[in-house]
Parts: structure tokens; C-alpha cells; sequence
């Protein structure tokens, strides 16, 4: 009997003992909780994957084969240019020099040169021309101004720029570029009328560049043009 003078029930001894088990059980099972902002500790780390060996029969494994040194100046050089020799000496004496970059200002430069030389525009001219080239373009100014004529060119499209030959000397590098070009060019006499011109036409032009390899300045000049 208890305390208070009630009949005492066995089956409460059972039950307590019974959920003593449980919570002990679930203690072990699933571990004590602790209150913290660590993150837990990594549990796995990874690995390399494993290199699976090939099966009976297989053929042996094989390697990419290495980029070609022509590969190096492909899409630069025209086909069947032997610039690729030339072009590996100017890269070895400057690091810093990029087939793809040279044709992109290359392209630039076509496009000022010919809009300025249409133009009459001595000051953007000077800076890009080797001074031979620069008197020739000058003097061709000169004899249109004198006579009063003017000239009206658009580029219609690049259609293609490049690399024909190089040529690496101590002094001057040379590179020379194949422009095929559409222009459309318009010729007027002094009175305003139509002497040539005034259709687009195809134009497959030679333009080569130099550079002092010595020189600080990065920039190539044109020093030299003709037709392809």
C-alpha cells in the first residue's frame, strides 16, 4: 500500500522501467545535442578518380596528338604562304605579338588609311605612313586639290585580310597582308560632275606593314602598297 493509502499498482514499476530503457536507447542511437554554430566535421574527403583499367581486348589508350607548329598561325596566314617561319622569329624576338591582333589592327588601319586618303586628311595619314609613302599619298592630294577634284569612298566589306609574307631584319620587320576588299569609290572634277567611279568594285590589294623591333612603340606603319 502507499503512503497515502492507496493499493499499490506493480505495473507502474513496469512502465517507468520500461521508458528508462527508451530514452537510454535513443541516447545511444541518436547522441546528445549540443548548441553550436560549428559546422560539424567533414565526414568524407575527396579524391582523385580512380583510373578504371581497360577491358580485355580494348585498344591501347591514346594521347591527343600535339598542336603542329603550322597549327600555331592558322587562320592567319594565307594558304599556301610560307610566312610561318618569319612569323615564328618576330614572336620569339617580341612576346607580345599576336598574329590575330596584328590582322585586326591591320584591318583597322585599311579602313582609316583609305577614308583619309580620300579625304585629303594629311594629319591622320603621317602617323600610319612610312614618309615614302606618306610623299606619294601626299603628292596624289596635292595634284587633286590643284585641279579641284574630289573623292567620295566607302569600304563596302573586308572580305578577307591575310598574312601573304614576312621578312625579319635587325632593323625593320615586314609583314605583308592580302586584302580582298569591295570599295566604292566616286572621282568628281571641280564643277561637281562624275569623272570615274560610282560602282562597287572588287579590289585584291598587297599592303605591307613594318616595324622597328628595337623601337618602344608598338604600332606598325604602312610602307608600302600594290596590287595583288
Amino acid at each position: 500500500m502507499s503512503p497515502t493509502g492507496e493499493p499499490f499498482d506493480p505495473s507502474l514499476i513496469v512502465f517507468a522501467a520500461l521508458a528508462i530503457f527508451v530514452v537510454w536507447k535513443l541516447r545511444s542511437v541518436l547522441g546528445v545535442r549540443v548548441d553550436r554554430e560549428e559546422a560539424p566535421p567533414a565526414q568524407f574527403q575527396t579524391r582523385a578518380p580512380l583510373r578504371r583499367a581497360p577491358l580485355p581486348g580494348a585498344p591501347p589508350a591514346q594521347d591527343l596528338p600535339a598542336s603542329r607548329p603550322e597549327d600555331r598561325w592558322s587562320g592567319v596566314v594565307e594558304k599556301g604562304a610560307d610566312a610561318a617561319p618569319a612569323l615564328d622569329a618576330i614572336a620569339a624576338a617580341d612576346p607580345r605579338f599576336d598574329g590575330h591582333a596584328f590582322l585586326d589592327g591591320a584591318r583597322r588601319a585599311y579602313e582609316i588609311i583609305v577614308t583619309a586618303f580620300a579625304k585629303g586628311d594629311r594629319d591622320t595619314l603621317r602617323p600610319l605612313l612610312s614618309k615614302d609613302v606618306f610623299d606619294g599619298f601626299g603628292g596624289e592630294i596635292a595634284r587633286r586639290e590643284q585641279a579641284g577634284e574630289t573623292v567620295e569612298t566607302a569600304i563596302v566589306a573586308i572580305d578577307s585580310a591575310l598574312i601573304d609574307s614576312a621578312r625579319v631584319a635587325s632593323r625593320l620587320n615586314e609583314i605583308t597582308v592580302r586584302f580582298a576588299v569591295r570599295l566604292m569609290t566616286v572621282r568628281k572634277d571641280k564643277a561637281g560632275e562624275t569623272i570615274e567611279g560610282g560602282h562597287t568594285a572588287p579590289v585584291d590589294e598587297l599592303w605591307t606593314f613594318a616595324r622597328d623591333p628595337r623601337a618602344a612603340d608598338p604600332n606598325w606603319k604602312l610602307v608600302g602598297t600594290r596590287a595583288a
